[in-house]
This record gives structure tokens, C-alpha cells and sequence, in this order.
């Protein structure tokens, strides 16, 4: 029983040995920059952000009305109608905070929606890759990402050869490492 458990162990072993594993590397983000489409997302964007800096705009306006109205006219006011005013103020600058913080949670869902479909192609293409050269784990490599690849991991040009992208400059990190 010993020598059949030990043979399996064996032959595990040998199998597992055989197994290689291929490993590469991609830069979505370096690629996103580098698509045509990415100008038309960040214009988007841009202008998201100036409809959201309009909206704010407008409710800080209406605040500083509300307030200097409040100050002009709270003396004659009576007491009612004072604490609408102050209820009615307070209700404001609390929307203006809520907004503020809610505004880069909504920008960022908007970029979501924006590059959501680049990042499809981009997958698309790195599965064509992955299929072609055997690859068997992808790790993603970014300025705060992966600390050290080789370069002949990184399959970022060739997705995006596939992508039909010619790389402009900078270009991957991994493609300016300084040979030593």
C-alpha cells in the first residue's frame, strides 16, 4: 500500500513538473490612453464636470440669495415665518454639501459608463493574445501596481497591435526599463 501511495505521490509530482505556467503582464491603463476613443471619453468627462460645476453653481447662488434676503428682512419677519426661512436655508447647505460629496462618486461612475466599453475591447484583444502564446496568469502593471516584470512579459504592444494602435510616446514602463 505504502509503494502505491508513493508511486502516485510520484507520479504527481512528475506531472505537476511538467505543468508549465506563462506569465505576462498588460498596462490597460497605458493602453486606454493611447485609443482614439479615449479623447471623446475625457471630452465627455470634461463636460460632465462642467454640468456638475453648473448645478453647484447654481445652488450656491440661490443660497447666497436666501441668505442675504434673510438678513435684510429677518428683523420685520415673525417668528414663523423666520424659522421657514432659517429651515429653508439650512435645507439648502446641506443639499450644497451633500452634492460636493457625492459629485466625485458621480464623475467617477460616469467615467465607469465612458471607458466600460474601451476596457471591453481591450479585453477582447488580450484574450486573442493570451490564446495565441499560451499564457496561463496576466497580471495588470500600473504606476501603483506591479513592482517588477521582465519586458518580454509585458504583452501591452501586442494587444495593442491587435487593437490596431500605434503606441505613442511615453511609452509602458516596462518597455523603459534601463538595461544594466
Amino acid at each position: 500500500m505504502k509503494r502505491v501511495i508513493l508511486g502516485m505521490l510520484l507520479l504527481f509530482i512528475a506531472f505537476s513538473a511538467n505543468a508549465q505556467s506563462k506569465i505576462g503582464t498588460i498596462n490597460a491603463e497605458y493602453i486606454l490612453s493611447q485609443m482614439p476613443e479615449n479623447t471623446e471619453v475625457n471630452k465627455n468627462i470634461e463636460a460632465y464636470n462642467t454640468e456638475l460645476q453648473g448645478e453647484l453653481k447654481q445652488n450656491i447662488e440661490e443660497y447666497e440669495t436666501l441668505v442675504k434676503d434673510y438678513q435684510n428682512t429677518s428683523e420685520g419677519l415673525e417668528e414663523e415665518e423666520r424659522k421657514e426661512k432659517e429651515s429653508k436655508i439650512i435645507e439648502l447647505e446641506n443639499d450644497i454639501k451633500g452634492f460636493r460629496q457625492k459629485a466625485s462618486v458621480m464623475m467617477q461612475v460616469r467615467r465607469n459608463e465612458l471607458t466600460g466599453p474601451l476596457y471591453g475591447k481591450i479585453d477582447v484583444a488580450m484574450q486573442q493574445v493570451i490564446e495565441e502564446e499560451n499564457f496561463t496568469q496576466i497580471f495588470l502593471s500600473s504606476a501603483s501596481g506591479l513592482a517588477f516584470s521582465r519586458p518580454e512579459d509585458d504583452i501591452t504592444l501586442k494587444v495593442m497591435d491587435k487593437l490596431g494602435i500605434e503606441p505613442k510616446e511615453p511609452k509602458p514602463a516596462t518597455e523603459n526599463t534601463v538595461e544594466n
